[in-house]
């Protein structure tokens, strides 16, 4: 047991915290979990899938609490649509179940094996992370997704939403334990914090020995408080300050299509655009007609002088603008010259998580592409894409944007590690 753990029980008096009590739960079962089978893994979450449907109507009561709590606390527009549950976003949850259970299992899976000159027979294969810690905000479909990819993969883990969908959380996972209990899945595999303190989440981030690893998923404060104040290991997954460049070749309709879609199609998400970047000659024939039809959609646009020149309802950006994630309907426009200066706005404020081009040029496409240092670029097509579902993942714990271990959606490989399973024959080091 860590040093933290210990001192965590004594400065108790003996009385565990709620942090601990449950991830030594999810510890302890994290080795039977390994064990089961695909086929036993599949079962149950199919069980699941079928069981969140079943209690729709009290995942959405329970759904309703929080929004009624949300507006009393003036919680905003957006904010309410990441946390709003309905009987189609519950069937989607349950699909994307699904769409995991019809994917490969990677656990098991030989990634190369050779045989050394002495005869050893060394084999690498994917093993399972072990206790995964997620601290999340907001989205109760989350919840599902996380717990369906950890399960799938052996690994068990510990939960920590956000206040704003705690009721909403509490009764997707009493759901989830009620069917697991009925299965040779052990449901001590899955932990929610209930506690929605931030000193419940500042224990995870030093759960040495208990937890194997944290994904921090939500705005970039509670990503960058895991990030640099935790010792157990992060994967993070960024903020989304996601831009499209729509270059001087590029075709208005597409243009505009992909511009609505990336900004108003669900804007409270981390692939939503935030900074639209229009090179100047096709911003002098189209940005018009282009801005106007944001400003139907109710999208408040703030940009730079050459934009406001050309739509004056353009609010003046300020300098702060370009590095915020709005997840609302605000949109930040600024007129750029050529692609370098493009490329240039995108290296100083996006986050390296979506970048889009739209352009008939293929070469500057191509620049593009190799050039922005992102985990998904795009080429012709809305940054609403970067998405475990769309990829084919089935769903997605988070989208990594460091560049150890994972990027991009995190799908079932992410989640595990390798190693080396070695078979002798006696052989000894001289």
């Amino acid at each position: 047991m860590s040093q933290h753990v210990i001192e965590t029980q004594s400065s108790q008096a003996g009385q565990l915290s709620e942090v601990v009590r449950k991830a030594q739960l999810a510890k302890a079962a994290a080795p039977k979990l390994a064990l089961l089978t695909t086929e036993q893994k599949n079962n149950v979450l199919l069980r699941i899938a079928d069981a969140l449907v079943e209690q729709a109507a009290s995942i959405i009561e329970a759904n309703a609490l929080d929004l009624h709590r949300g507006r009393e606390n003036g919680t905003s527009a957006s904010l309410l649509d990441r946390i709003a549950l309905n009987e189609t976003r519950i069937a989607a949850m349950a699909e994307g179940l699904r769409q995991v259970v019809l994917l490969p299992d990677p656990v098991g899976e030989e990634l190369e094996s050779f045989e050394r000159p002495n005869g050893l027979s060394i084999r690498k294969v994917r093993v399972p992370l072990g206790v995964i810690g997620m601290i999340y905000e907001a989205r109760p479909n989350v919840t599902v997704d996380a717990a369906g990819l950890c399960l799938k993969t052996g690994n068990a883990v510990v939960l920590r939403g956000g206040s704003a969908a705690l009721e909403s959380n509490r009764r997707i996972v009493e759901v989830l334990h009620e069917t697991m209990a009925q299965t040779v899945m052990p449901a001590d595999a899955l932990q929610l914090i209930l506690d929605p303190s931030r000193s419940s989440a500042d224990e995870m981030l030093k759960l040495n020995g208990l937890l194997d690893v944290l994904i921090p998923r939500g705005g970039a404060s509670l990503i960058q408080n895991v990030v640099k104040n935790a010792s157990v290991p992060v994967i993070e997954t960024g903020a989304g300050i996601c831009h499209t460049y729509v270059d001087a070749s590029a075709d208005p309709d597409m243009a505009l299509k992909i511009a609505i879609n990336a900004k108003v199609q669900r804007p409270s998400v981390c692939n939503s655009m935030e900074t639209m970047l229009v090179h100047r000659d096709f911003a002098a024939k189209h940005l018009a007609a282009i801005a106007e039809q944001f400003v139907q959609q109710k999208v408040e646009l703030r940009g730079d002088a050459a934009s406001r020149e050309l739509f004056p309802a353009i609010k003046e950006a300020s300098e702060q603008d370009w590095d915020t994630e709005y997840s609302d309907y605000i949109l930040n426009i600024r007129i750029v010259d050529h692609l370098d200066q493009a490329i240039e706005h995108i290296t100083a404020h996006g986050t390296q998580h979506s970048e889009c081009i739209v352009t008939e040029d293929e070469a500057n496409a191509v620049r593009f592409l190799n050039e922005i240092d992102a985990a998904a670029v795009y080429h012709n097509a809305s940054t609403r894409f970067t998405d475990g579902f769309e990829f084919g993942f089935g769903a997605e714990i988070g989208i990594s944007t460091q560049k150890l271990h994972v990027r991009g959606p995190m799908g079932l490989p992410s989640l595990t590690s390798t190693k080396y399973i070695i078979v002798g024959s006696g052989q000894i080091r001289g």
